[in-house]
C-alpha cells in the first residue's frame, strides 16, 4: 500500500469538479494486491478521483455479484483484474449500465485487451487508463443455451463462443500445465483434442433465413478474431462493426488441419494487414480477399443473429472459458451495447498499437 510521502499532489482543476469513482474487481489468485492497489492508487490520485473501491472474486462467484454491488454504490468505471472469465462476468453487469470498463490484465489468455487492443505487460499503462482513458463502444454478445437435459441457460461473451474442437481443447486442458507453461498448454490440449475430433452435424439459420444443414469439427462465433500467439481466427472481424464472424472448420484428414494451421497463425494476419491496405480496397484487391476466405477448409459467415441446433450434444466455450455441453445455441449481437475505457494518446504503448 502507498504511504502518504508516495503521495502525488492533486490538481487544482480536479478539486473543483466532482469526483468520480472507480472499482476494482479482482481475482485474488491472478493478481499480486499490494502491488495492484499501489499502481492504482497512485493514479487515482493524480486524476483526483475519490478512493477506488475493491472487491474480490471468489470460487462461487468470479466477479458478477461484485460489479452489481460496485453499481449500487454508484461507481463511473469497473476495472477487471484477472483472466477472461473474469472479465466475462464483469462485462455480462457492466453491459448497458452506463458505467465503463475497464482492463487490468492478468490471466493467461487476455483475449479482450488483445483485440482492443489495450496495454497487457505494462500494468502503470493500465493503470492510467482506468482514469485518464478514453470511452469507446464495442459490441457485446449475447448466447443462450439449450442443454441436454432440456434446461437454458444466458452468457454473454466479448470475443468468441463456439463448441467442437475448440471448446474440447479447453476441456481438455491441463490446468496445472496451464499454470506453469500459460498458453503452452493449449497446445499439448489441441494434440489430444484431435484425437477424438469427430465431425458433428448441426442445423443453422443465419439472420432469419432457411435452415441449412452443415458437417464440420468446429465452429466458431466472433465478436473479434485474435487469439494468443498472433493467431488470427476471424481475420474481418472488428470489435464494433455491429455484426458477428463466424466461421465452420471443415478440413480433409491431417494435411486440412495443418492448412488451417497455416492460416490461423500466419496467413490471416497477412490478409487482415492486406485488407486495410490501399490496395486491399481496389476491385482486383477485393477479389483476392473473397476468393482466400473463401478457402474449402473454412467457411466463413456473417450476421446478427446465429441459431444452431446440433444432431448430438457437443462441449461448448465461451471467452475461453468451459462451460458444458449443449445441444443447441442462440447468439445475437448488442452493437455497441459495452463501454469500455481504452488508452488514450499518453497510453500508446507499442502493446496498444495496431500495425
Amino acid at each position: 500500500m502507498s504511504t502518504p510521502s508516495d503521495a502525488t499532489a492533486v490538481p487544482e482543476d480536479a478539486l473543483a469538479t466532482e469526483q468520480r469513482t472507480a472499482a476494482v474487481i479482482y481475482n485474488p489468485v491472478k493478481v499480486h494486491l499490494p502491488t495492484l492497489k499501489r499502481t492504482v492508487n497512485r493514479y487515482q490520485r493524480e486524476a483526483g478521483w475519490a478512493d477506488t473501491k475493491w472487491y474480490a472474486t471468489s470460487e462461487e462467484d468470479p466477479g458478477g455479484g461484485m460489479a452489481r454491488e460496485a453499481l449500487e454504490a454508484g461507481v463511473d468505471v469497473i476495472a477487471a483484474a484477472g483472466g477472461d472469465g473474469t472479465v466475462r462476468a464483469v462485462a455480462e453487469v457492466v453491459h448497458g449500465s452506463g458505467a465503463a470498463l475497464a482492463l487490468l490484465p492478468s490471466g493467461t489468455g487476455n483475449l479482450l485487451a488483445r483485440n482492443i487492443p489495450a496495454p497487457i505487460d505494462d500494468l502503470g499503462a493500465s493503470a492510467h487508463t482506468i482514469f485518464h482513458g478514453e470511452d469507446r463502444a464495442i459490441d457485446f454478445g449475447e448466447v443462450r443455451v439449450e442443454r441436454p437435459d432440456g434446461s437454458r441457460d444466458r452468457f454473454g461473451f466479448l470475443v468468441m463462443a463456439g463448441l467442437g474442437l475448440d471448446a474440447r481443447m479447453l476441456a481438455n486442458t491441463n490446468d496445472d500445465l496451464k499454470k506453469k507453461v500459460g498458453w503452452l498448454a493449449y497446445v499439448d490440449s489441441l494434440v489430444r483434442s484431435l484425437r477424438d475430433a469427430d465431425a458433428f452435424e448441426f442445423r443453422y439459420r443465419l439472420d432469419g433465413a432457411g435452415n441449412r444443414t452443415v458437417r464440420a469439427h468446429s465452429l466458431i462465433v466472433g465478436n473479434c478474431g485474435m487469439l494468443q500467439a498472433g493467431a488470427t481466427l476471424l481475420p474481418d472481424a472488428e470489435i464494433d462493426d455491429g455484426v458477428f464472424d463466424i466461421v465452420v472448420m471443415r478440413p480433409h484428414g491431417f494435411f486440412g488441419w495443418v492448412r488451417i494451421g497455416a492460416r490461423v497463425f500466419w496467413e490471416n494476419a497477412i490478409l487482415r494487414a492486406f485488407r486495410r491496405s490501399a490496395l486491399g480496397n481496389t476491385a482486383v484487391g477485393k477479389r483476392i480477399v473473397t476468393k482466400t476466405r473463401d478457402e474449402r477448409p473454412l467457411r466463413y459467415l456473417r450476421g446478427e443473429e446465429f441459431v444452431v441446433r446440433l444432431e448430438r450434444p457437443d462441449e461448448f466455450e465461451i471467452d475461453g472459458d468451459p462451460v458444458g455441453e449443449v445441444t443447441a445455441f442462440r447468439a445475437r449481437i448488442d452493437p455497441g451495447g459495452l463501454t469500455v475505457r481504452v488508452a488514450g494518446p499518453e497510453d500508446q504503448t507499442r502493446a496498444t498499437r495496431r500495425r
